[in-house]
């Protein structure tokens, strides 16, 4: 099993190779076609603005061999944070497009008539599954995951939904639509509940 951790240059990835050490499975931080291209499964991580993550994987020559991989030869990829947001149309954040994988676009919360909540939120919250999926087989009951965002996605479909949480009203936290995964959370950072998803991944997509 060769899983390529794609390399942009943004976002802390010591913490997600650690993860996958845990579960037993080496994953590899790579920027090189040759290797992605060989790769049984890709993650997409990413902490920071949509604009600088969108011209970092353009600077970083690897649009076209992502393309290639995930669209024509339908690898699974899992966005992360950030990672899940590019795989979006467009954002509020910025003006560049998405890698427009799937239908929709980012958002930024909004609490205005809501002063308690804080924009990011930041910290643990549950999720709710919309319907039985292998990425989150055995998290079915008070699964919860670590948050850092200020943004979050509005999908165009519906069926793409995997999960929403609660924060304000309910968000989407989690979608996949084919082969293509992507959570708004850490599960680098959510200790048991996030090693489960991370091995779900492996094993089960």
């Amino acid at each position: 099993m060769e899983i390529i951790i794609i390399d942009y240059g943004v976002g802390n990835i010591g913490s997600i190779v650690n993860m996958f050490k845990r579960i037993g499975v080496k994953a590899t931080l790579s920027s090189d076609e040759t290797q992605i291209m060989q790769a049984n499964k890709l993650l997409l991580p990413g902490v920071g603005s949509f604009d600088k993550g969108m011209l970092n994987l353009q600077h970083s020559g690897l649009m076209n061999v992502l393309e290639r991989k995930v669209v024509e030869q339908k690898t699974p990829i899992l966005g992360i944070c950030l990672g899940m947001q590019l795989l979006f149309e467009k954002s509020e954040e910025g003006e560049l497009p998405g890698l427009r994988w799937i239908a929709g676009e980012v958002r930024r919360f909004d609490f205005k008539s809501q002063s308690a909540l804080r924009v990011p939120q930041m910290g643990w919250n549950e999720i709710r599954a919309t319907d039985y999926n292998s990425l989150f087989y055995g998290l079915e009951i008070e699964a919860r995951f670590y948050f850092a965002h200020s943004y979050y996605v509005e999908c165009r479909e519906a069926a793409e939904i995997l999960a929403t949480t609660e924060y304000g009203g309910a968000f989407v936290s989690a979608v996949n639509k084919g082969n293509i995964w992507g959570v708004q959370f850490h599960p680098e950072k959510s200790h048991r509940f996030g090693l489960q998803l991370l091995k779900n991944f492996i094993e089960r997509t």
